[in-house]
């Protein structure tokens, strides 16, 4: 008995095909968000440099976090054997919390940053 499978090449095409049309509507989206972004800062006053950092920040950490589950959902399918999609799952596991660790610290300190920039006496 052997541990190693096989995904159909129709299956594959079909699911790169998928991953493809994903990754495109992703950048759409990317792409209108950040003109929207772009819209909101002309307008003025109302939008915080704060918010600004912030908005920003986060969309460009979904942008890498979608971005790596995409490559690996990708790599999952050209994996050889159970051994390759358990050493793939154990890196990719690995990369997201150290991103989201570091994630989550920097937008704690824009945060903190935006908060005391805030808190700051208008002269």
């Amino acid at each position: 008995m052997s541990d190693k499978f096989e995904i159909p090449n129709e299956m594959r095409s079909m699911a790169e095909a998928s991953f493809d049309q994903a990754r495109q509507a992703f950048e759409k989206f990317l792409a209108s968000a950040q003109t929207t972004a772009s819209s909101m800062e002309d307008r003025g006053a109302t939008v915080r440099a704060g918010a600004k950092d912030i908005s920003a920040k986060a969309i460009t950490f979904a942008e890498k976090n979608v971005a790596a589950s995409l490559d690996y959902a990708q790599q999952l399918l050209h994996a050889k054997d159970l051994g390759d999609v358990m050493r793939l799952h154990s890196e990719y596991v690995q990369s997201q919390m150290k991103a989201l660790a570091e994630q989550a610290s920097e937008m704690g300190q824009i945060m903190s940053r935006a908060a005391m920039d805030a808190a700051k006496p208008k002269i």
